[in-house]
Parts: structure tokens; sequence; C-alpha cells
């Protein structure tokens, strides 16, 4: 695979996984401070699409400034006798997959969270235009999807372009995502698993199930069955059930099981619908991130879009080192937006009712899904700052959690004791006390009591024994 002919840099799996920093990049796409960005897959016609194509609606990379941040969608058509609408999100996850294969370009997330950096490296090896990036995946889904007959890839630069079709784009993602809504856990005989994020948190394994979507918000059960069908030996598998050994916090006997093949033995249980205990791991793809909120006893959520600090004084950025990466993190748990719609919504914790502050990004693409009873219970960074206001907040509304809310009363401040009046003392010679490994005894003065105060006293180790030859 990394022999492609005429290609400026490598392109092979070895790439997968790669990170480009800041400080090494040419040029960034998308990422935390570009709000519109996309990624798009669409079934066409056999007669729609020119096979090959590559086209830049922009500027391109010769033409924008090194170092700059610019917006970016990618539009990607296909064609086959074999492929059917079911299939464009399955592909559409594929293009974080394939990019990682080129030699310097970091692909990050998906849909309308994409964030891309193309290396100075690989820019001074001759990847000087989005029209090798556009080649390399006509090369590579060709390769690793052959029923895919025909591809034409689109690069949208121009911010106007690229804010048109984001909106088209959004509308079309939240269609993929309604038509799972009605289907629940109980009517299907399997469940689907995604290793697709396994080279960036080599243990996460992604359970999809009907009412439980993707970290990533990129596969839904649906999405998830047409690529295990289409390609039985992707990243995409399905997961047999199993017993149902918790109906409450999800988990089944099968899918222990597979996430503990998967997981190579790291994770052994996972609950589908619960933050605590054995919470489903999280790669750094998610959508959004439930934190655990002790004084309130109660559930935040942040989403990837927000930029200041949650109601806990941390960013996103900040919780995300400490939930993703594959690991089980009690109290924190990514999360796909869509599955705050989900009936099973954390529902061991109490679903909604134990939902306490939402940032304000996220509160504007979920506001359907919040239950009426809740929508003026459950405050932004807007109405509330920090976990004191929080506190009063919910009280004041009454939400579900106020009355395990306890008031803390402000300490009472302890007054310093009065400083004595020195007065002369007779010089007594008092050994000085050093800090090796062993704390050596200190020589006993007759009527004089020595007191540390404000010592630091470091010990590896002490022993304390018998000395011989001494009588009790």
């Amino acid at each position: 695979m990394s022999g492609f002919e005429g290609f400026p840099v490598e392109i092979s799996p070895a790439f997968e996984g790669q990170r480009v920093r800041k400080e090494d990049m040419y040029i960034e796409f998308g990422g935390p401070n570009i709000p519109k960005k996309f990624e798009l897959v669409r079934v066409k016609s056999l007669e729609e699409v020119e096979d090959g194509s590559v086209r830049i609606i922009g500027s391109d990379l010769l033409e924008l400034k090194e170092g700059s941040s610019n917006p970016l969608g990618i539009l990607i058509e296909v064609a086959g006798s074999r492929i059917d609408r079911d299939l464009e999100g399955v592909i559409e996850r594929r293009i974080h997959m394939y990019t990682n294969y080129i030699e310097g370009i970091m692909h990050l997330n998906q849909r309308y969270d994409i964030w891309c950096r193309i290396s100075k490296k690989s820019f001074k090896k001759g990847l000087t235009s989005l029209k090798w990036w556009g080649l390399g995946l006509i090369r590579l889904f060709k390769a690793e999807m052959p029923y895919i007959e025909k591809m034409q890839v689109t690069f949208i630069t121009d911010p106007v372009e690229v804010e048109k079709m984001f909106e088209e784009a959004m509308k079309i993602y939240n269609e993929r995502d309604a038509r799972a809504r009605g289907l629940r856990d109980e009517e299907v005989e399997l469940f689907y698993g995604c290793v697709l994020c396994q080279s960036f948190a080599p243990t996460h394994v992604c359970v999809i199930s009907p009412e439980r979507v993707s970290l990533c918000g990129a596969l839904t059960w649906f999405d998830a069955r047409a690529a295990a069908n289409i390609d039985p030996k992707g990243p995409n598998f399905p997961v047999p059930k199993g017993e149902l050994l918790d109906p409450v916090r999800g988990e089944w006997s099968g899918v222990n099981e597979t996430v503990q093949k998967r997981s190579l033995g790291a994770i052994k249980r996972v609950y589908l619908h619960s933050a605590f205990g054995y919470p489903h791991t999280s790669c750094g793809c998610f959508e959004c991130i439930m934190f655990y909120i002790p004084e309130v006893d109660g559930f935040g959520i942040v989403d990837r879009g927000f930029k200041g600090e949650a109601v806990n004084g941390l960013s996103f950025s900040t919780m995300a080192s400490q939930t993703g990466g594959g690991m089980q993190s009690e109290g924190f748990l990514g999360v796909g937006i869509e599955y705050m719609r989900s009936r099973k919504f954390i529902q061991a914790d109490g679903g909604w009712n134990r939902i306490v502050w939402i940032s304000s990004t996220l509160r504007k693409r979920i506001e359907d899904a919040i239950p009426r009873e809740l929508k003026d219970k459950i405050p932004t960074e807007i109405e509330v700052k920090n976990i004191e206001e929080l506190r009063k907040y919910l009280a004041e509304h009454k939400h579900p959690l106020a009355e395990k809310i306890i008031e803390k009363k402000p300490e009472a401040k302890l007054e310093a004791p009065p400083t004595p009046i020195p007065t002369p003392q007779i010089p007594v010679a008092i050994p000085q006390i050093p800090t090796p490994q062993i704390l050596p005894s200190i020589p006993a003065v007759g009527g004089i009591k020595i007191v540390l105060q404000g010592a630091k006293i470091k010990i590896g180790k002490l022993i304390i024994k018998k000395a011989e030859g001494v009588k009790q």
C-alpha cells in the first residue's frame, strides 16, 4: 500500500494514529476554533459520478496562509450497483481511518466535528494540494471497499460555500439519526461493535445498540449492521447479546465476552446505561462528556464545541484526557448526542432527572430531548457559573435533586491564639535532629520538652527494634 506510484508521501496503515502537533503543522482545517466544518458521503447513480475526480471549491494549500486555521467541507460521492443509502454513514466514518493512512495528515473526529492538520514535513515532500488527499482517499476506498465502483471527492474551503453546505449536511445527519429512534434493544438479536478508534485508544470497544448510538455519533445500529454485513473483516462486527445480566444498567453476558476479547482482556465488564461501576469505555471522538458533580450528586454535560469552562471549572479538553483513551473512568462518560434522546439514557443513574447542567451550545441541539418538566430546572453557563450558584439554582427551581442538596453553612473562622510573650530561657544544648533514612534517637535532656514546629521530616523506611541488653 505504501508504493502508490507518483504519490509525494507514503500511504500505509502504519501512519494510523499519527498526531501532528501545532508546531509541526503547515496548515489546519476545522477544529475547535472553526465553527463550520463537515464531511459528508452521498450515494449517487453511476451516471452522476466522475470516477477519480477531485475538485476544490475555494483556495488550495498553496493559496492559504501557513499556520492558519480554515473551514473545510469534504463531500464524497460514490456509486455502485451494490451500494444504497444505508452505507452512506459507514463510508463516511472511514474517511477518518483512511485519511490517517496518509503520511502527515492528521484527522480527528467526524461529521461536523472534524479537525485536520497537514504537517510541514509532508508539505515539503510535495503534498502541496488537496488533490493528493482526495486521490489518496479514492485509491484507498476503492481498494478496501470493492463495491464502490465510482467515487469523486470535493474539498470546499470557501467560507461561504462551507456554511451553505453545512446546513444541508446537518439536515442529512439528523434524518439518519431519526431512523433508528423507533427501534428497541429488545427487538433485535444482535448489537454491533466498532474498533475503528483503536489506533488512538487500544482498549476501547464501542458497543452500538438500537438505543445507544456510537460515542462519535456517526454510527447508528443500522449503520453498524450495514457495515458488518458488507465488510465482515472490517472494524464493525456483530455482538451477540447473550444473557441479560442487569436490565437497568444494561449488562449483557455476550457484550462482556466480546468486549473482553476485542480489548485483549483489558476490559471485562461493561454497563451500557450507567456512568458508575463498569462504564462504557471512551476513545477520543465522543461528541459530549458527561461528568459527575459530587456536590449536588448530579451530572453535567459539555459538548466538544463549548469553548469555556464547565460548571465544575474544567474545560472540555481537560476532561477529555480523563475520559478518553479506552479507560473506564467512573463519573466520566463519553456519549453521542443522539443517546440523550434514548429512553434508556443513563437509566441506572436516574436518566434526565440526574442532569443538573448543560452547556448552552449543546442545549440548542437537544432541547427537544429534555423532558418538559425539566426544561426550566437545568441551567447552562449563562444562568450559573460555579457550583455554589448551581446549588442555589437547583433549589430555587425545585430540581428533582434539590431535596438531596445540603446547603453547607460557612465554617466558623478559627481565631489564632494570642502570641505568647517570650521569656528569658536558660540556654540548653539541644541536639540537632537530622533527616536521614532512619531517624536517630533523640537524647533525653532532663526537664526539657522538645516540640518540633513546622518541621518536615521525610522517612523512606522506619525500623523499630528492641535494643539488645536493655532491661525493661
